[in-house]
């Protein structure tokens, strides 16, 4: 008898929240339409930290090899004692530089010293001394350039290859690695400068680096010559569209 009571209660409640078929294909439907809408920029976000961690590492490879390089082989500007040609002494930068940091292959292309790194991505080197025009001397990097590296964190021929998205620039300097675009760097000293500079939407700028390693974003990819969908202007105090 209780057996019976038992079965009869449980059947109850099985029907009172089991779902039909059509119940089941609303809810699946409602599913489907949120994960479209949300996975794009679930995946956007993921993909752009990816990025910030990418450069983050590399900048922190560059110090560390220009750290050990200037203790084995003295001040940077001393390397070239004995180099006449601007070729040469990109290769002599570049090959003390990258005795210090995980390379795959090197190469030389014309002038530039090629490298592909351990991590995928792709780096050059050339050797370059700052001509500046009067205007630009209030620079605090002002004669302090030994060289340029480009870093191209997806690879060579790999990824976009645009300027500020994967492809990224840093200085060499007298005292030591800095990322173009920096406050110290008339590309970034202030706000018109790194609108003019960075906030170049569709139009070749390696003057982000420093903004991403600052910032821990790209939220200029989401601005219109730095302006944010939401209105937000982008700046050295506002440095987000969230």
């Amino acid at each position: 008898m209780l057996k019976k009571i038992l079965f009869k209660v449980q059947s109850s409640l099985s029907s009172q929240i089991a779902f039909t078929l059509a119940e089941t294909l609303i809810v699946m439907g409602i599913i489907g339409v949120v994960a479209a809408l949300t996975l794009p920029n679930l995946n956007s976000s993921t993909g752009e930290k990816e990025k910030v961690a990418k450069l983050q590492k590399i900048y922190s490879n560059l110090q560390d090899a220009y750290g050990r390089a200037t203790a084995v082989y003295g001040p940077i500007d001393e390397w070239f004692a004995n180099d006449s040609s601007d070729s040469a002494k990109t290769k002599r930068m570049s090959e003390r530089m990258l005795e210090f940091m995980k390379t795959t292959k090197t190469w030389i292309d014309s002038d530039t010293y090629c490298a592909n790194l351990a991590d995928g991505s792709y780096i050059d080197f050339y050797y370059y001394t700052y001509n500046v025009s009067s205007q630009d001397t209030s620079s605090p990097l002002y004669n302090k350039y030994i060289g340029i590296i480009m870093v191209d964190i997806d690879g060579l021929n790999k990824g976009r290859n645009y300027s500020s998205y994967d492809m990224f620039e840093f200085y060499i300097t007298k005292e030591g690695i800095y990322p173009a675009g920096s406050r110290l760097d008339n590309y970034g000293k202030d706000d018109n400068a790194l609108k003019e500079n960075c906030f170049i939407k569709d139009s070749a700028s390696l003057y982000c680096s420093a903004w991403i390693l600052e910032n821990k974003n790209m939220d200029y990819l989401k601005a219109t010559k730095g302006t944010c969908p939401n209105g937000t202007v982008l700046n050295w105090t506002n440095t987000t569209c969230k």
